[in-house]
């Protein structure tokens, strides 16, 4: 973990800062390290290196740099606009050249970060794996027959083989959990408007962007501290994205495990799920208990059924647009949010118990290219969307073949300060283990 490529977004920044390295002399490792091992992986796409240079020699000529990620290389996901740099979202139906950057890429840019290129993902990010007929094939680094999930999978593919040090990806039934997940890292679904949309999935000839609820934004990372702190630069309100409210995240705070009140759920009514998840989310849960937290196995009373809302709002904003839709009346839109928020309400009151909930992030461990069923992946993952809650995806150990296993945080909404003190209590008590690289990288 000495490699220059596996140091945490902030100390890279502070070394290039203190001048113990340049820029550029980072950007030369993270390209090499891309040629080295992209070419098996697929992960990093559009890379443009030229300008990336040109960024980087600006950042070593600057006299006080003050950014947090001051000459950070680091990809984005390829929903993102970033100025000058294709963009594809996985499909020729949206591939172009943005003239301006999104809100996501503009405050990383702010903060001093040098977008080098984006990281693969399915066409229009609807796919539990990351492939498309644009760039191709997105492998796992754990092993190369397996994917690395989707949307989000060239980034954490990315980001587990040391090729970006952090990542921002998207979710609308899990993109920033399964992926995370099947590669080892760390995702941060956070609350429903916590992030501003503008730029990302942009439209295609200038039409309003329809996904206005479910979805949400949120870090990539190797560690807690990085993804708490591009949570940091990437979160409130955007002049552009009114749906965005000015709830600020509170200073992080030690949490001792005494203090900790968890709810555990090895599976969800209904979820089909891998002995191996359903083993990590007990022993996590036996050894938080061990350690001083009250631990109970519970969940909100809520209708699961409900849950069909999801998908009929989730169709609905999608293809509001697609032509021979079948039209849906405001009468029908506004019943089915009512329906939403009663579900939300009910895991609202849940949370007034308990400091989150912990369960398995999918249904199985990453899966083998070309595999058919991936239905049931969802189902533990889809309720945090329709509740619109943030969930956290933190590495938890391997299963018998040596695949990452996560487990899953979820909390009420605006908690998601909260969910990183609950993950950093259980890794300080070594009851999760933290990152580790996959062999070979």
């Amino acid at each position: 973990m000495t490699d220059l490529s596996y140091l945490p977004a902030r100390r890279l920044a502070d070394r290039i800062k203190r001048r113990e390295l340049t820029a550029t002399e980072a950007l030369q490792t993270y390209l090499d390290r891309i040629a080295k091992h992209n070419p098996a992986l697929n992960a990093v796409v559009s890379l443009d290196a030229d300008r990336a240079f040109d960024a980087a020699r600006a950042a070593d000529a600057t006299a006080a740099p003050t950014g947090a990620l001051h000459g950070v290389p680091m990809t984005l996901k390829d929903a993102h606009d970033v100025a000058g740099l294709r963009t594809t979202i996985g499909t020729e139906v949206f591939d172009r050249m943005p003239s301006t950057d999104g809100t996501v890429a503009a405050r990383l840019r702010a903060a001093g970060a040098i977008i080098v290129g984006h990281s693969n993902v399915p066409p229009f990010l609807a796919d539990y794996r990351s492939e498309n007929p644009i760039f191709g094939r997105t492998t796992n680094p754990w092993d190369a027959e397996r994917t690395p999930g989707g949307s989000s999978g060239g980034a954490t593919a990315a980001l587990a083989a040391g090729l970006t040090p952090v990542e921002v990806g998207s979710d609308l039934a899990g993109s920033l959990r399964l992926p995370p997940h099947f590669c080892g890292v760390y995702g941060l679904k956070a609350t429903e408007n916590r992030i501003p949309t503008t730029g990302f999935f942009r439209p295609p000839d200038g039409l309003p962007p329809s996904v206005r609820i479910l979805g949400s934004l949120g870090p990539l990372a190797r560690d807690l501290a990085d993804l708490e702190l591009v949570l940091r630069i990437i979160s409130g309100p955007d002049p552009t994205d009114p749906d965005v409210p000015p709830v600020p995240l509170p200073r992080r705070r030690h949490r001792p495990l005494s203090e900790l009140r968890l709810a555990v759920a090895p599976a969800l009514p209904g979820a089909t799920v891998a002995e191996s998840l359903r083993g990590q989310v007990e022993r996590v849960a036996a050894a938080a208990s061990d350690a001083g937290a009250a631990v109970e196995s519970r969940l909100p009373d809520v209708d699961w059924g409900e849950q069909a809302v999801f998908g009929a709002l989730m169709e609905a904003v999608t293809s509001v647009f697609a032509p021979d839709t079948e039209p849906r009346t405001l009468a029908w839109y506004v019943e089915h949010l009512h329906r939403r928020d009663t579900f939300a309400g009910a895991w609202e009151r849940f949370f007034t118990g308990y400091d989150a909930l912990i369960l398995p992030p999918a249904a199985t461990t990453a899966f083998r290219h070309d595999t058919a069923d991936l239905g049931s992946q969802g189902h533990s993952m889809i309720f945090a969307n329709l509740a619109g809650l943030p969930a956290l995806t933190v590495p938890a150990g391997f299963d018998a073949d040596g695949l990452p296993v996560g487990v899953q945080i979820v909390g009420p909404r605006w908690s998601e300060i909260r969910l990183i003190e609950v993950a950093a209590a259980l890794e300080a008590a070594a009851i999760l283990p933290g990152f580790s690289p996959p062999p070979g990288f």
